[in-house]
């Protein structure tokens, strides 16, 4: 047991804010192991940050070993403290920013599965304006799953937010920016790829469909109503993958998949009945902190389709 007599904590310093942080990341991942990718740090050195961190501190953080990782109640304290002190930290980051003329400081962008690469996002076009008018902004473009991204951008761990536009959260503002339609696909040596369209409707119930793992829309629900749901690929490349097997149907963006259809490895089955739109929206947080280089990045990428 660390705690055993009280002392002042005192001031923090630069180097012990540096610790906080790898303890939020590898709270964050679940554990040390899973921080080191994360941190691009070895497990021992993480190890040595915590370690250094709870005598700095007098308190047992979390428990490690055989058991897997956890919070100790001291330890989900401080983190919740963590959470709140680094918010402050890149508030005062931000304002302190937001004084000077020229735009500075860091745009987190996350977006769904493939909208980087889609030629109707603008992103990339988006990307070239922006780059030209804030040449000293650090630009953090990743991709996650929609629900982490809806999650991130509330709680402000991201600016901008790129997802399939399926429903209204509160606390968020949703700025439509394209469509893509999405058809259902095998593999050109799936049993069904050889068939005419009324033996495909006749069989196509017979056969596993790999699907994302959850349900935007009720039109995409209505398209999956009947079909045999048997594997889960959130995103599409591990989904073109289960259908580029022969094992299983799946939906997927035209434009995604117009390669594969090119070269002859996939078929679009029942295109006139067998299809879904699925619109995509740019989303940022109702009650964000100012920020103009996210107003910035926003005016830019809603421009391209108001004028394209």
């Amino acid at each position: 047991m660390i705690k055993a007599t009280h002392e002042p904590l005192g001031q923090v310093s630069e180097h012990e804010i540096r610790q906080l942080r790898v303890f939020k990341a590898v709270v964050d991942c679940g554990g040390f192991t899973a921080a080191e990718a994360d941190l691009n740090i070895g497990r021992s050195t993480i190890s040595l940050h915590i370690s250094k961190l709870e005598k700095r501190l007098n308190l047992r953080l979390c428990r490690r070993g055989r058991a897997g990782f956890a919070l100790t109640e001291d330890g989900l304290a401080v983190y919740q403290a963590t959470l709140t002190l680094l918010a402050a930290l890149e508030a005062f980051r931000t304002t302190v920013n937001g004084l000077h003329a020229q735009l500075v400081g860091t745009l987190r962008i996350i977006a769904s599965d493939t909208v980087s690469l889609h030629e109707g996002s603008g992103l990339a076009r988006t990307v070239a304006r922006f780059s030209g008018l804030a040449p000293e902004v650090y630009l953090q473009l990743d991709v996650g799953v929609m629900n982490e991204i809806e999650r991130m951008v509330l709680r402000e761990e991201a600016d901008i937010g790129i997802v399939p536009y399926h429903r209204d959260i509160e606390g968020l503002v949703y700025a439509p920016l394209y469509e893509e339609r999405c058809h259902l696909y095998c593999s050109h040596h799936h049993p069904l790829a050889g068939l005419d369209e009324a033996d495909v409707t006749a069989a196509l119930d017979a056969y596993p469909v790999a699907h994302a793992g959850i349900e935007v829309s009720d039109e995409v629900g209505r398209q999956f109503a009947g079909l045999r749901k048997a594997a889960t690929a959130y995103h599409y490349e591990t989904r073109l993958a289960l259908i580029l097997s022969g094992s299983y149907l799946g939906f997927l963006p035209d434009e995604f998949a117009a390669p594969w259809v090119a070269r002859n490895e996939l078929r679009r089955l029942l295109p006139e009945q067998r299809s879904y739109a699925l619109g995509v929206a740019a989303i940022t947080t109702a009650h964000a902190r100012q920020k103009r280089a996210r107003t910035l990045f926003m005016q830019l990428l809603t421009e391209q389709f108001l004028n394209p």
